[in-house]
């Protein structure tokens, strides 16, 4: 039904393009700490993405820390934007073009809100005009909690600062609205994805089925939109503290679940979520 993307936790290296192509996994997202992020070796990226047949498909550009970067605080908007401009010079370089962005970190408190948006617009505006200048797209991604994105109202307005800027659907960060009322609002804007299931109390990116999503009507929802580009999992192979796996997860456990979710058969679970999960990392 649609090509499948993974993802990379946190480094990368020559073993994990050569993981993914045995697993049947064809792209692959760049998505690495700040401090990885900063040893990338692009030209190795790119011989490794030809000899293994992997596409690099999108590039997840560096959030973390937050009182470093951030596109929507005043003190750092600058900063930051200069910061992951170097970043889609070097990527486009190698051909990819497609770079996921976070709007905001967090917390924000609610009278601050209005601010933070505009100037998370006035930085995506920029950062789009840059995108475009490499022939490369920014996709502004839903995040849960405070932060800016939390819903379609905030993806939606977003997206208006350019008319180059597109969505990333990150399945598991919706805490304050259905997602499939998410994806019709949003509609044609979601032109990629971030797959990964939770419980609805907060982000989790657990497998799909370990959490609570419907997840044949997600597929329905994006069908209806026309969404045609890869189904991308952004998971970690080893279990965060909120679920309990008897062995680390491996890329042949995301082609096999992407499989039986496009065919509709029972989701292979190996996992138990830890009992009265509050919050994150609770």
């Amino acid at each position: 039904m649609y090509s499948i993307g993974v993802s990379t936790p946190h480094s990368i290296d020559e073993e994990m393009f050569k993981k993914y192509s045995e697993a049947g996994i064809t792209h692959m997202e760049v998505s690495v700490d700040k401090w990885n992020s900063e040893k990338l070796d692009f030209d190795k990226l790119l011989e490794w993405s030809k000899k293994y047949n992997v596409q690099l498909y999108s590039f997840h550009l560096p959030f973390w820390p937050f009182n470093e970067i951030d596109i929507s605080d005043e003190k750092l908007a600058s900063a930051s934007i200069e910061y992951l401009t170097e970043y889609i010079k070097k990527g486009s370089k190698i051909g990819i073009d497609k770079y996921i962005i976070h709007p905001s970190g967090e917390p924000i408190n609610e009278c601050d809100r209005q601010k933070r948006m505009e100037i998370a617009k006035q930085s995506l505006y920029t950062l789009a005009e840059t995108a475009k200048k490499y022939g490369s797209t920014i996709f502004v991604e839903n995040l849960p909690r405070t932060c800016l994105g939390r819903d379609s109202r905030d993806i939606i307005e977003l997206l208006s600062a350019h008319p180059d800027l597109v969505a990333c659907f990150d399945t598991n960060h919706l805490l304050e609205e259905d997602p499939i009322e998410f994806i019709n609002k949003v509609g044609v804007k979601i032109k990629t994805l971030h797959v990964s299931d939770y419980d609805f109390k907060n982000e989790r990116h657990w497998l799909p089925g370990e959490g609570m999503l419907d997840w044949q009507s997600i597929l329905k929802a994006l069908e209806k939109i026309g969404y045609n580009n890869v189904w991308l999992y952004e998971i970690d192979l080893k279990a965060p503290n909120t679920i309990i796996r008897p062995r680390d997860l491996e890329c042949s456990d995301f082609y096999r679940n992407a499989k039986e979710l496009f065919e509709n058969k029972p989701l292979t679970i190996i996992s138990t979520p830890v009992e009265n999960l509050k919050k994150w990392n609770e």
